[in-house]
């Protein structure tokens, strides 16, 4: 199920359910989504069941981050919704994410567990903030680096990372593990709160396995066609 779909997530960062189907509803193609933290606060499963039966494939981004034990037990009930995919803090360490797995395990409703990535550096932070707010001193890319193979040693399926850390990430851990790539813009489009972005081309060329683009295709004048040359770019059709 994992594997037959776009590797072009739309990132549905709206408010409302009616938003949502609306959005939905100018596609006649079964997509892959991302319903991150706005969207689930607000709605709550409800909006995952929805897009589940309209046939989606679902990135639950929820970013779960706190101690091994919570983590494990918020996973166990995140399972029950049978999305595609979902994450975690690489920044809770290695203990966590083993956590986050034995939840997804212990939880799930069919033979595959949902697959599991882990953020490493948010695509809004830079070395300057790792410096002077973070106090981490080391270079960012090697700090991603780290983190990625802190998640492979735990049991994950990837990251999430920038589009230009994707290939020293593969380089380390290897093709197979993912890297799901935020700040993916079309070429004339504001980079807005994100620092570190890229297109879809140079994304393919960087070897993203899958990028998420949110406001290039839910902001466009026709959705639809920004979609599909997202998609061009990035698979080549």
């Amino acid at each position: 199920m994992f594997m037959n779909r776009s590797r072009v997530c739309i990132a549905l960062d709206f408010q409302t359910k009616e938003e949502v189907l609306a959005f939905l509803d100018k596609f006649d193609e079964k997509l892959y989504v991302k319903v991150g933290m706005e969207l689930f606060y607000g709605m709550g499963i409800e909006i995952v069941e929805e897009i589940k039966k309209r046939g989606h494939a679902i990135f639950l981004d929820l970013k779960l981050h706190d101690i091994p034990n919570t983590v494990k037990q918020a996973m166990k009930q995140l399972a029950k919704l049978d999305v595609d995919m979902i994450n975690c803090h690489a920044g809770g360490g290695i203990e966590m994410m083993k956590a986050a797995i034995e939840g997804l395990d212990e939880g799930k409703t069919g033979p595959h567990r949902p697959k599991c990535i882990a953020v490493t550096c948010l695509t809004s932070l830079d070395q300057s903030v790792l410096d002077h707010q973070l106090l981490i001193h080391e270079p960012l890319n090697d700090v991603v680096v780290k983190w990625a193979n802190n998640a492979k040693e735990a049991g994950l399926d990837g990251v999430v990372c920038s589009p230009l850390e994707s290939k020293i990430i593969h380089e380390s851990c290897g093709n197979d593990f993912i890297t799901c790539t935020p700040g993916i813009r079309l070429a004339d489009d504001s980079v807005n709160d994100q620092k570190r972005v890229t297109t879809p081309s140079l994304a393919r060329e960087l070897s993203s396995t899958e990028i998420v683009v949110g406001r290039s295709i839910t902001k466009a004048d026709d959705p639809v066609k920004a979609y599909h040359e997202c998609v061009r770019q990035f698979e080549g059709e």
